[in-house]
């Protein structure tokens, strides 16, 4: 998968955990990705930012359009599962953006060969 913007594991993570509780916004249908398709699917990730894609039709293609359509739209493909494919792409307006990543865990300087501290 083409990542656009350099994302972090726990951020894509973070997105994939929020694709899984939300219904398809775009279908690919027998027109296939056209450049309606392709306009309507700029609105949506402009407006929700993450806009998980079903495959109606052209399901063994899926993977190679899925990249097309993170390409066109200038969006991260995050993931593609079964017939359905989940893209992201920040809102350029910081006031308009809808996606909060959490904040990241401070690392431990501790290696995990070390036997028990002893102070």
């Amino acid at each position: 998968m083409k990542l656009m913007k350099r994302l972090t594991n726990s951020q894509i993570n973070h997105l994939k955990d929020l694709a899984q509780k939300t219904d398809p916004s775009a279908h690919v249908g027998k027109a296939g990705v056209s450049e309606a398709f392709l306009k309507g699917l700029d609105e949506v990730l402009s407006a929700q930012e993450l806009v998980k894609v079903r495959f109606s039709d052209f399901k063994d293609q899926r993977k190679t359009l899925a990249i097309l359509m993170a390409e066109k739209t200038g969006s991260d493909l995050i993931s593609v599962v079964g017939h359905t494919a989940v893209l992201y792409r920040e809102n350029t307006d910081p006031a308009k953006r809808k996606i909060a990543f959490p904040a990241p865990r401070p690392v431990s300087r501790k290696s995990p060969f070390q036997g028990p501290s002893t102070s």
